[in-house]
């Protein structure tokens, strides 16, 4: 399986705009030859399905006392974040490490962009240094594809841009649900095909859901989109899901929930009355998560707003596999970048 391999088209075609609809990308933007992770989309049914299977590896590797192997030893992975991060930064920089790689860790707010440095310089810059990979979040849609037409050899992987995608996230949480089906005895086989999912909340401002959306859908799960209008994508065409404005009529016929938090910082309009009454119509009270059926799963990416979008006794309860979320996404990441830029070590046999 190739991820993201380009030859100066994308694997689709298509993107996502900040309103939701699929636009075509345009040939001069699309990326340079190389191998990147730019969109969820990229992958397929098939290439997800890979990615899985390398993770259940991975996940046995940071098992071990010392979760460490070589397969990227004398590789160099940069971290190019220009949005605060905790989880996905950390967990790219660990992951890239437990594979025995070097990790350059870039800050903005330090940088010569302070200078007036361009963002198309100081990436040039940074390329020019040696790097094998470039691990990209930015608060604007398109930067990471932008990026990957300006770099001529390392790989590029999207870790959030904007509104668009996010699509690590898609993959850990996929990973997370299949992972929690075997684990309870679910299903022998795990898969998401015909599972019942509702993605709650913000997604209008989601990157993650709008790669949730694709991959889930990919994989053959029902998604059902359960939000106030406001905070829907003004179009919804394209999107293969259900829309609910009623989430007590949607919960008791749910194999997962997933709940996004308020992005507050992307708001430039008043969207909502107030928190307390969002929290009163969608937000996982325990009455609320009494409706849900046993052996469904709740999951949010992250951070949680307690006590907004989910009861601090709901995020502690055993169905939540919150926690489960993050440790699989150090697993993930390993996958990826060991498809993008892996030696050909054993993994077996380091």
């Amino acid at each position: 399986m190739t991820v993201g391999t380009t030859t100066g088209t994308s694997a689709t075609g298509t993107t996502t705009g900040s309103a939701g609809a699929p636009s075509t990308i345009a040939q001069a933007d699309q990326p340079r030859a190389g191998r990147h992770l730019l969109s969820i989309a990229d992958l397929g049914a098939e290439g997800i399905d890979e990615v899985m299977k390398l993770t259940d590896s991975f996940v046995e590797v940071s098992s071990r006392s010392i979760p460490k192997v070589p397969a990227l030893r004398g590789k160099t992975v940069v971290s190019l974040f220009f949005e605060d991060s905790t989880r996905t930064r950390l967990s790219f920089e660990t992951a890239a490490r437990r594979l025995s790689a070097d990790v350059m860790t870039f800050s903005s707010s330090s940088s010569s962009l302070k200078k007036g440095e361009s963002l198309r310089d100081t990436v040039q810059t940074i390329e020019a240094m040696g790097i094998d990979a470039v691990v990209v979040r930015h608060g604007g849609s398109g930067v990471p594809w932008q990026v990957s037409r300006w770099v001529h050899g390392p790989s590029v992987i999207n870790a959030g841009d904007g509104w668009h995608e996010h699509p690590t996230q898609a993959l850990l949480d996929c990973y997370t649900i299949r992972q929690q089906q075997r684990a309870r005895g679910i299903k022998s086989v795990p898969t998401l095909q015909g599972l019942r999912i509702a993605i709650v909340g913000d997604v209008r401002h989601s990157r993650v859901a709008r790669s949730d959306v694709i991959a889930f859908a990919a994989l053959g799960a029902h998604v059902t989109l359960v939000a106030p209008p406001t905070l829907l994508p003004a179009s919804l065409v394209g999107w293969p899901v259900d829309v609910s404005h009623d989430l007590e009529s949607v919960l008791p016929k749910l194999d997962v929930v997933y709940l996004l938090r308020l992005q507050k910082e992307r708001m430039i309009e008043a969207l909502l009355p107030s928190l307390r009454e969002y929290t009163a119509t969608y937000g996982l009270t325990r009455q609320r998560a009494d409706l849900l059926p046993e052996g469904a799963l709740i999951m949010h990416p992250g951070p949680v707003n307690r006590g907004v979008e989910i009861a601090a006794e709901v995020a502690d309860l055993p169905a939540s596999v919150i926690t489960n979320q993050v440790a699989n996404g150090v697993a993930v990441r390993m996958a990826v970048l060991y498809l993008l830029l892996g030696s050909g070590v054993d993994l077996a046999a380091a």
